[in-house]
């Protein structure tokens, strides 16, 4: 027995005596289904044991020597090729193992503390201060690391009388972002990136608090995560609204787990990433993925002159029809499907993969070469465009040449590019629009990675709030920003910011007016002194 995963349906393979007493239409049947299995139980063992990546590297050279050649030669006795240099000598260095000194640091100083454990010279022992004279240090360097790294500040505030009027005046204790909890700024700050940037649950945070002797609960942990996080909601309010202003949008959907659905299972439930072209990421959620959320995200009314790029996915296609914004597709996603047909017809898939190959090899070019607007216009225009165009000459060709089942993995791969050939040279005319998606499938990374850490999100709401902070923490890595500075910034100016101006806290602009002064924990004063 074998089953049909399209049809969902079993279909039971019969016996050599009864398949011969079955029409040949039939036996063509049961062939096409034994086939279609086969490719989806491929699929799923590569999935499961094989290579991923869909990196094409090229083939080495025969003209390349390898380092066995190079002993082949030599043991064969060939004259090795001598060159005349000028006579010299160099004096030979008597430098002791540990009297070096390390001029370059591995470290960046300004952000890493550095505790100096002062090593005197033994021939000083018992000597005076007048009998020796220090001429100069050498430094060295080791890495080291204590058990955890919390701290606890302690405010020590008098309690004074005034004798004028015996009254007893007290400093108040100092308000955190959080009115009335104990934690500051900078706990706060880590508690997020700790576990949003490196995917650390909260509760192994907490046994971490508890091997470094301090105690709290869990579900302290958990309110004081989540009203951190409500604080941030009108900054990723306000980036988001920046990207949907911008005019080329490059948007995917990624699958997460929150809420709870049938007893013991989780919904499944969807991202729906938008990357702008101010380097900007949002994570907005939704609870399925219909296409419905992308009308919701993007709205029925966009900026004139969007380009919209994406994948193959259908919800895209008809948000373009409805609207009117130019649908772009993603070169990746088409190379991918031919990926799929490698095993079925190598020799087609290996040159369809070349041909879109030497796609990425011209952008590569534009990249180093750092070509815009015009120049990279014209750049793809002399160079991509006659390789689009043979390219699909070529997808053309191989339908009317050679008559493939439409179940045939090369059949689909073909027809997935012949359909959205249209959105697949849009990157011709607009140099703004990237030729795939891998910038936003890099940006949305976080994602899945962090769901083999936490797993799933207990509810929709806590979803909501990952895509709220994920979406700050990576664009702030996307402008060269620490999270973390960031963080400690805006937790303690987002309550006394003007609201009208939340767009300035987003970290495309925070970069502009507050990095060079950010605000601080009262920790960062303390480490100072």
């Amino acid at each position: 027995m074998i089953v049909d995963m399209n049809a969902k349906q079993i279909v039971a393979i019969p016996s050599v005596e009864e398949a011969a007493r079955f029409a040949p239409e039939q036996v063509v049947d049961l062939c096409r289904d034994l086939a279609a299995t086969k490719q989806q139980l491929d699929w799923f063992k590569r999935q499961l044991f094989g290579q991923k990546s869909e990196r094409r590297l090229k083939e080495v050279s025969s003209a390349q020597m390898s380092l066995g050649d190079l002993g082949a030669d030599a043991a064969a006795g060939e004259e090795p090729k001598k060159r005349v240099i000028a006579q010299h000598t160099r004096k030979v260095a008597t430098r002791g193992e540990d009297e070096g000194a390390e001029s370059l640091p591995f470290f960046d100083e300004t952000r890493v503390p550095v505790e100096t454990n002062e090593l005197p010279a033994p021939e000083s022992a018992g000597l005076s201060a007048e009998d020796y004279e220090v001429v100069s240090h050498k430094d060295s360097y080791r890495l080291a690391q204590r058990p955890g790294s919390y701290v606890v500040i302690k405010y020590r505030r008098a309690v004074v009388k005034v004798k004028s009027s015996q009254a007893l005046v007290c400093a108040p204790a100092p308000q955190g972002p959080i009115e009335g909890s104990r934690a500051d700024v900078s706990f706060l700050a880590g508690m997020l990136i700790d576990k949003f940037r490196y995917h650390l649950p909260l509760y192994r945070q907490h046994q971490r608090l508890e091997d470094s002797g301090i105690t709290v609960s869990r579900a302290w942990l958990t309110q004081i995560g989540q009203q951190s996080i409500g604080l941030l909601e009108p900054i990723y309010e306000a980036q988001l609204a920046s990207i949907l202003e911008g005019r080329v949008i490059a948007m995917d959907e990624t699958p997460i787990k929150a809420g709870q659905g049938q007893p013991g299972k989780l919904k499944a439930a969807y991202f729906w990433p938008l990357y702008g072209e101010q380097d900007e990421v949002c994570f907005p959620y939704c609870p399925s993925r219909r296409s419905e959320h992308a009308f919701e995200i993007l709205g029925m009314k966009p900026k004139p002159e969007r380009v919209l790029l994406t994948d193959g996915y259908a919800a895209y296609a008809r948000y373009a029809q409805k609207t009117g914004v130019t649908h772009a597709q993603c070169w990746a996603h088409t190379r991918r499907a031919f990926i799929e047909a490698e095993k079925v017809e190598p020799e087609a898939v290996a040159e369809a993969l070349d041909r879109i190959r030497a796609l990425f090899e011209v952008e590569a070019r534009i990249t180093q070469s750092k070509l815009k607007a015009a120049k990279k216009l014209d750049y793809r225009l002399e160079h991509a465009k006659p390789i689009v165009e043979s390219f699909f000459a070529w997808v053309n060709q191989r339908f009317e040449t050679q008559g493939l089942l439409p179940s045939n993995p090369l059949t689909k791969a073909l027809a997935y590019a012949r359909d959205r050939r249209d959105a697949l040279e849009v990157f011709l005319t607009e140099a703004e629009v990237p030729i795939d998606t891998n910038h936003l499938e890099r940006a949305l990374r976080p994602i899945p990675m962090g769901r083999k850490n936490w797993l799933f999100a207990w509810t929709e709401f806590g979803a909501k709030q990952v895509g709220v902070v994920q979406s700050l923490i990576v664009t702030c890595r996307l402008h060269g920003l620490d999270p973390y500075d960031y963080l400690v910034d805006v937790l303690q100016r987002v309550g006394v910011h003007p609201a009208a101006r939340v767009a300035d806290l987003i970290p495309r602009n925070w970069k502009t007016h507050f990095a060079s002064s950010p605000m601080r924990s009262p920790l960062h004063g303390i480490e100072s002194t």
